[in-house]
């Protein structure tokens, strides 16, 4: 088992994209599937106004409205690598589901519109992925428009994430004028053929840089020989294993919508991204891909995903050792042992069932609700990963029922789709669930949560802002903690795991409350673990 659990691990590669929205990320899956024989017609962005929409979009509100709003997990196989693609949401209000993805990956593309340059979600990404020491590639999209100058490109990644980047290949022309781009180790010139893209692969040809002087004009020819000789000299060169640290991003150039460079983007990320990488677990005790004992941890919950079924499907990364259908596992959080039945892959929507998982698959859990984000299963002792931590909502409100009878299907929601991570939901013990406040990062959590309420559990309910703006998690000693509590001018609930949660209006609440409580008080807004 030892080498082929070894040999099995090195085949995979599990990575993210992430991006500021509307950088072409759901074109790139797309484009990645496509060229990878995974799927033979691409539905691209502006198809989504036909019946025709992307395969990585499956919810009715993603369809309607040309949105990625929740994660889906994609695998497919390319050059004898099986590759995990987890495609994030892009719309900045779903950024909580894109932070728990992106515990589960080895390695990240980091997409962007080159005529924009760093933008503030990508960067705010970017950031997760250093806390993580995830590996980032770079891809600069939409050269097929007008954009700014690829040197200066450069430097505004390279300032304002502190990052080094290493181009493998240069981009010759922009826009109308794009030609293709020159690959820097080989001196080849791959075409871009502006008739030839949409919904097939095409590859590209190529032509020696040095003979391509006729094809894109003497004047262009020789712009693009100075910004080569200037990244020769002053330039960083790349260096697989600073990219494997996290310290330097190879930085590849294309066009998603038109396929080109999603060629050489695919076959890097099959020969050079991270290989799966372990854990650590809350005791400090490394875990990693090659021992023989079973360990995963769950980073998504979804429920409904075929409405037909009203099933619930549990996303666990598979961290070391062979997964196999039928195991016995221990969930650590209530050491409770559970047969995993029916475990899947995923296309999208599309379903298989597994027989064997390894370190670095995703693998899909039929879950009756005894699953929680950020839980560990394993065999032999038990094991629990550093958790997966929830950030601190902005939004609050509370669902007002129209009709009173339907209480426990709205309970019965809102802790299905909070346990999702949906939404946040905090309560007062004394009170029960019909105090229940919700917090979100974003303000379309609450559309979407009304949304699947009404769809999925026949509750029609009307969403009520409440002022609250801030929320901080409470660590204290028991008269700190009940000194806020007795107070008037705080607001203090609990969350699903019984952690007492600040909900103030204003800054100065939180400053107040440090500096008058008794006793020792501390206040996050990441969620301790």
């Amino acid at each position: 088992m030892g080498i082929e659990l070894t040999k099995e691990a090195e085949r995979r590669r599990t990575f993210a994209i992430i991006s500021h929205p509307d950088a072409g990320k759901t074109t790139l899956t797309e484009k990645l599937l496509l060229y990878a024989n995974a799927i033979h017609l691409a539905g691209s962005v502006k198809a989504r106004r036909t019946s025709r929409h992307a395969v990585s979009d499956w919810m009715t509100m993603e369809r309607e409205r040309g949105i990625s709003v929740t994660s889906s997990v994609l695998q497919f196989e390319h050059q004898s690598r099986v590759l995990n693609l987890l495609d994030t949401p892009g719309h900045a209000d779903f950024s909580e589901d894109t932070y728990r993805t992106l515990a589960a990956v080895d390695s990240a593309v980091m997409l962007m519109d080159h005529s924009k340059g760093v933008e503030p979600r990508t960067k705010k990404l970017f950031d997760v992925c250093r806390l993580r020491k995830v590996p980032v590639i770079t891809f600069m999209n939409k050269l097929d428009r007008a954009g700014l100058d690829p040197i200066e490109l450069i430097d505004d990644v390279s300032s304002q994430l502190d990052l080094r980047c290493a181009p493998l290949f240069w981009p010759v022309g922009m826009g109308r004028n794009f030609k293709g781009v020159v690959e820097i180790a080989t001196g080849d010139f791959l075409l871009f053929n502006a008739e030839a893209h949409g919904t097939t692969a095409i590859l590209a040809d190529r032509v020696p840089w040095k003979d391509a002087k006729d094809r894109v004009g003497a004047a262009e020819f020789d712009k693009v020989e100075e910004d080569l000789e200037l990244i020769r000299e002053a330039g960083e060169t790349y260096d697989p294993a600073a990219f494997l640290r996290g310290e330097l991003s190879p930085v590849f150039w294309g066009s998603a919508m038109s396929n080109f460079g999603v060629e050489t983007l695919l076959d890097y990320l099959a020969r050079e991204a991270a290989r799966p990488s372990g854990r650590t677990t809350e005791d400090h005790i490394r875990i990693e891909p090659e021992e023989d004992r079973f360990s995963g941890f769950v980073f998504k919950i979804q429920a409904n995903m075929n409405p037909r079924h009203r099933d619930r499907i549990a996303f666990l990364r598979v961290v070391s050792g062979c997964f196999h259908k039928g195991m016995e596992v221990k969930l650590a959080r209530t050491k409770e042992s559970l047969r995993l039945a029916r475990p899947q892959s995923f296309m999208a929507q599309e379903r298989a069932s597994v027989e064997e998982a390894y370190p670095g698959d995703i693998v899909g859990l039929h879950d009756t609700g005894k699953l929680r984000v950020g839980d560990t299963l394993s065999t032999g002792s038990l094991l629990r990963f550093s958790g997966i931590p929830r950030f601190a909502p902005e939004f609050f409100g509370r669902m007002r029922l129209r009709d009173p009878l339907k209480r426990k299907q709205l309970d019965t929601g809102l802790e299905q789709l909070a346990y999702e991570g949906v939404v946040q939901v905090f309560f007062s013990p004394k009170e029960g669930p019909q105090s229940a406040v919700l917090g979100a990062v974003g303000v379309l959590q609450f559309e979407v949560l009304k949304e699947r309420l009404k769809n999925e559990y026949s509750v029609d309910a009307i969403f009520e802002n409440l002022p609250y703006r801030h929320a901080r998690w409470i660590i204290g000693e028991e008269r700190s903690v009940a000194w806020l509590r007795a107070g008037s001018s705080f607001k203090v609930l609990d969350d699903r795991n019984g952690q007492p949660v600040l909900l103030c209006e204003t800054s100065w609440t939180i400053d107040y409350a440090l500096e008058k409580a008794p006793g020792n008080l501390e206040l996050f807004d990441i969620e301790p673990l």
